[in-house]
């Protein structure tokens, strides 16, 4: 009898120590939980930038000179892409991402434009769960004891839509201009002429405009309304004095076609303008 009950308790605790799977009396279809991987943690929500420590456990506010750069929404995509803006939504980079598979390294490749990678940035990782994603900077490669700790936290804030992003992810090469009743104007046309060239509008908010020829005309800062309605340009010399500022409508802006209009005298005759059609392209910058 003492035999039969140890192997009784010998079952039971078999039993209760397996995986739990539930079976459905009616299609008998198991139900499996799998655990996430450190990159899927990553990526299956944005992170908002909520705090930052230094090396004795002290905060830091955002604001600071030494963790500024670090600051703002973080959306990892599950395609390996990764933007960064800022907390007033103004995009701040994109690239490339990874995590390595013991989740305790974040890689990232920042992009230009067309390609070319500005920066690349190991970090190592402190915590990242569900709710957290805290990382560890050190500034000052020639002492390592100098370090922050960057804190993120999983937020519903949705990325922007305003376009920014898809300007900024390739070059832009002018390949056709319309005026006002459609018809086809040559590149070449004086009305025109000036606003024809490769485009590189870089995450970080500057620009750089080439002629068709790669002789650079003109550069500076850029910006999309919040509506994704009108581009702003604030053209710069090389000693950073404002040489223009431009503001155009968007007429389309998608992954293929980048499309503004231009009106070129708004207060005396409005109803003349012409639509400059730009096609995202390979082109390399020039350098």
């Amino acid at each position: 009898m003492n035999t039969l009950k140890k192997l009784c308790y010998l079952s039971a605790a078999i039993l209760l120590s397996a995986p739990f799977v539930s079976c459905s009396n009616d299609d008998d279809t198991e139900i499996v939980i799998e655990q996430q991987t450190p990159s899927q943690v990553l990526a299956s929500t944005p992170w908002e930038t909520t705090g930052a420590k230094d090396k004795n456990g002290n905060s830091v506010a955002l604001t600071d000179a030494s963790v500024a750069g670090y600051v703002g929404f973080a959306y990892f995509k599950a395609d390996g892409k990764f933007a960064i803006y800022s907390l007033t939504d103004v995009l701040r980079s994109r690239g490339t991402w990874s995590v390595d598979e013991h989740g305790k390294t974040r890689t990232i490749a920042s992009l230009n434009p067309d390609g070319s990678t500005i920066f690349t940035r190991d970090v190592e990782i402190l915590v990242l769960n569900k709710n957290e994603f805290t990382y560890r900077i050190r500034p000052n490669a020639a002492d390592q004891t100098i370090y922050y700790d960057i804190i993120h936290t999983k937020t519903p804030h949705a990325e922007p839509t305003n376009g920014q992003l898809t300007l900024a992810s390739t070059p832009w090469e002018t390949t056709g201009a319309k005026d006002k009743n459609g018809n086809n104007v040559a590149l070449a046309d004086a009305s025109v002429a000036g606003y024809v060239g490769y485009s590189y509008f870089k995450a970080n908010g500057t620009f750089k405009i080439f002629g068709l020829n790669d002789v650079l005309r003109s550069q500076g800062t850029w910006s999309l309304s919040p509506d994704g309605k009108k581009r702003t340009l604030v053209g710069l010399d090389s000693n950073g004095n404002v040489t223009f500022t431009r503001v155009v409508d968007i007429i389309t802006l998608n992954a293929t076609t980048f499309t503004y209009r231009i009106t070129p005298d708004a207060v005396n005759n409005p109803t003349v303008y012409y639509d400059i059609i730009h096609t995202n392209v390979t082109h390399n910058e020039p350098q």
